[in-house]
């Protein structure tokens, strides 16, 4: 059994977290190995599986990350996760529709392409704060946060690119400055581990490039079986899937669920690996 374990440029040899996944799988008779998913040499029908981690640049490279996503679906190449729902993810419209689904989102407005941008004839009237950000983004890429004060000059930021790129807005809740965000990781659907992320005093990103502070958690059981709810929406089988919310008055409201390129914290969690490795072979076998 091969399997290509998908990164960027950026990072040819993997995460050093990533990288503890080859001699772990390889007790179970799997060769496993780094491979740059926009590498023009490599023949992917070398592989079995391709296993999507460190795909860190896909956003940058949109129309690239697209034509390669319908090359591996053509050659018929299992992917983990499968590519109906790599294709789905790396949009996040994909909110919408989960809360049609029922699913608490974040207050949150879907901004199609569009020659001119008024936010002003979007904005709820009662927001005094909004977040604004590419649908197909990730990591804070082209993110602002901005006083609805200010709204003339995020349209005048924001017009070039919402002539090329669906946009969401949605309005900022100070609880991520307080409380942070929570990441619920699940393993093949099953519920594995949790972890706090909060920012730097001042600023709203959490990730950790930005100064954010990780701490593993124990969630309520009603929490766990929120986030639950959210990961059991999809009827296909996941490896995994990170779902990222902010709990406000016991409520889970998601922001999104990754399940493309997450951070897993496997440096965080001492059972994230083995849990990790114990789905792969279980979802191969």
């Amino acid at each position: 059994m091969k399997i290509a374990i998908l990164t960027c440029e950026k990072l040819p040899e993997l995460t050093a977290a990533d990288q503890l996944l080859i001699p772990e799988l390889a007790k179970h008779n799997i060769v496993a190995k780094p491979v740059i998913w926009s590498d023009k040499t490599v023949n992917w029908s070398d592989f079995d599986y391709l296993i999507f981690r460190s795909t860190w640049d896909y956003f940058e490279k949109e129309t690239e990350f697209n034509h390669w996503l319908d090359q591996i679906e053509k050659l018929g190449i299992k992917t983990l996760n499968p590519i109906e729902i790599i294709k789905q993810n790396k949009h996040k419209f994909y909110l919408r529709e989960m809360e049609k689904q029922g699913i608490s989102i974040l207050p949150t407005v879907f901004i199609d392409k569009r020659n001119s941008l008024n936010l002003a004839e979007l904005i709820p009237s009662h927001w005094k704060k909004a977040v604004i950000k590419p649908a197909f983004s990730a990591g804070s890429y082209l993110t602002e946060v901005f006083d609805v004060a200010d709204i003339q000059k995020i349209n005048a930021d924001y017009k070039n690119l919402a002539q090329e790129k669906e946009l969401l807005l949605q309005e900022f809740m100070p609880q991520i400055q307080i409380a942070g965000e929570t990441s619920f990781i699940f393993f093949n659907k099953k519920f594995s581990h949790a972890v706090n992320k909060k920012p730097v005093k001042g600023d709203f990103r959490v990730q950790s490039q930005f100064g954010g502070a990780y701490t593993l958690v124990q969630p309520s059981q009603q929490l766990i079986e929120k986030a639950q709810e959210i990961v059991d929406t999809f009827p296909e089988k996941l490896l995994y899937a990170r779902v990222d919310g902010i709990i406000i008055d016991t409520e889970l409201y998601l922001m999104e669920i990754e399940c493309i390129e997450p951070d897993l914290y496997f440096d965080i969690a001492p059972v994230a690996l083995e849990r990790f490795v114990a789905s792969i072979v279980e979802l191969i076998a």
